[in-house]
């Protein structure tokens, strides 16, 4: 039987202000929450809310048959907390009906997974524990930053109990290959693996509404039609899209909402089937052997880090900000923390791209920059006077190890309590009898 996963993906960062040379060692609040609010309600209202209904929809309407996935980062969790509280209730009610799947992702949408393991560890468990207290369900698959993919970052999550993971199917690691399988992962060979139909998806991202595309127009049967059609063997087809497709990129009135309400019926009544990613990654097979040694995302032209590494400014930037983790993961500063974690938000290095800026209220590539790197330096200079880079590394070292078994110490002391409890309570039971 042949199964369509969708996913949609949600995610905005704190929109930076206007921070000038002269503030940086004078002004630590870096976030302009008017354009912030502004931009996050603009989202909610035009896109995500209308989604979400009609995804509730289309669950009801399908008697539960309608599975599908949300990727929904932890800033975005809490922005809507903050400015659109409506959204997390409609996002709870999905959770409720047991048909939508939420998927892990770094809380801050960041590129950690390349750069700190550390913190890539500890976005990825914060974003899970914030899913579970606030949705009430939990995550079971991983949607890096970006679908962002190597054998080592699948080895590394599926260290940390992760055992399914989506990615771009990119034609440079496909080869012959098909997306349409579920795969076993070269980094882990425990770790399924699911491939986005970037052909399938981009057809509804990009071209909805384009007179010019050969399949104009798209309506719900044909697109249904377009899926029966592929090989019989081909048993999942991963259609994965940027949650801002309905509504943005493809306007209301264009008619995406109702072919997205409509398609549950054509699909079914050619008695092909929906299913979650983690349903897929359980109830499939794996095909055969996928290999990425080399950073694979859904981005650009390339599928890879370009985007957001790929120029002297990007590069700068990434580099001071990762150079200070260790320091920052050994400060107690609850505040410098929260920046630390905010600006790790790739869109600020997607900003930089002097080709593709994306939505930004920069006028260039090098105003970004200059911006972020005001914001950066009164950063540095925050962690240093916590700090001070005049600690060798060696001595830095030290303390994180004398941190680290500190945390040992008190884990193992909280076990002993625990059990020395228990006992306890059974003695006062035996005693009572």
């Amino acid at each position: 039987m042949k199964n369509i996963c969708f996913c949609f993906q949600m995610h905005s960062p704190y929109r930076l202000k206007r921070y000038r040379f002269f503030e940086i060692g004078n002004d630590h609040y870096y976030y302009d929450d008017m354009a912030t609010e502004d931009h996050v309600n603009w989202l909610v209202h035009t896109s995500y809310m209308p989604l979400c209904h009609t995804l509730r929809d289309m669950i009801n309407l399908s008697k539960n048959k309608f599975h599908c996935a949300l990727s929904v980062s932890g800033t975005m969790i809490e922005l809507f907390e903050q400015f659109s509280p409506e959204m997390i209730d409609i996002l709870k009610e999905l959770a409720a009906t047991k048909c939508v799947e939420f998927v892990a992702a770094p809380y801050s949408y960041s590129l950690a997974s390349e750069y700190d393991l550390n913190e890539f560890k500890a976005q990825m468990e914060l974003q899970a524990k914030l899913i579970e207290s606030v949705l009430n369900t939990k995550v079971q698959t991983v949607w890096n930053t970006e679908l962002l993919y190597t054998d080592e970052t699948a080895y590394n999550l599926y260290k940390m109990g992760y055992k399914t993971i989506m990615t771009e199917g990119a034609k440079h690691i496909l080869s012959w290959k098909t997306p349409n399988y579920v795969y076993q992962s070269a980094g882990a060979p425990k770790m399924k693996v699911l491939l986005r139909n970037a052909g399938l998806s981009d057809e509804l991202s990009f071209h909805f509404s384009d007179s010019t595309w050969h399949n104009y127009p798209i309506d719900a049967e044909k697109y249904a039609n377009q899926l029966l059609a592929l090989p019989k063997e081909e048993d999942i087809i991963n259609i994965w899209v940027g949650a801002d497709t309905f509504g943005i990129r493809q306007h209301s009135d264009t008619g995406i909402f109702d072919f997205l309400k409509a398609l549950p019926y054509y699909v079914l009544e050619r008695e092909m089937g929906f299913m979650t990613p983690s349903e897929a990654a359980k109830k499939l097979s794996a095909e055969s052997v996928i290999t990425a040694p080399f950073p694979l995302t859904w981005s650009g032209e390339a599928k890879d880090l370009s985007t957001f590494t790929g120029n002297d400014l990007q590069q700068e930037a990434i580099q001071k900000l990762y150079a200070v983790a260790e320091r920052v993961h050994l400060c107690q500063d609850k505040n410098l923390k929260l920046n630390w974690l905010r600006l790790q938000d790739i869109n600020y290095l997607h900003n930089m791209n002097h080709i593709d800026q994306g939505a930004t209220q920069f006028e260039s590539a090098y105003d970004a920059f200059i911006n972020y790197m005001n914001v950066l330096s009164d950063f540095l200079q925050r962690v240093d006077e916590q700090y001070p880079t005049t600690i060798e590394n060696e001595e830095l070292n030290e303390l994180l190890k004398t941190i680290q078994n500190q945390e040992k110490e008190i884990e193992e002391l909280e076990k002993q309590l625990k059990e020395a409890k228990k006992a306890k309570k059974a003695c006062t039971k035996k005693a009572e009898k």
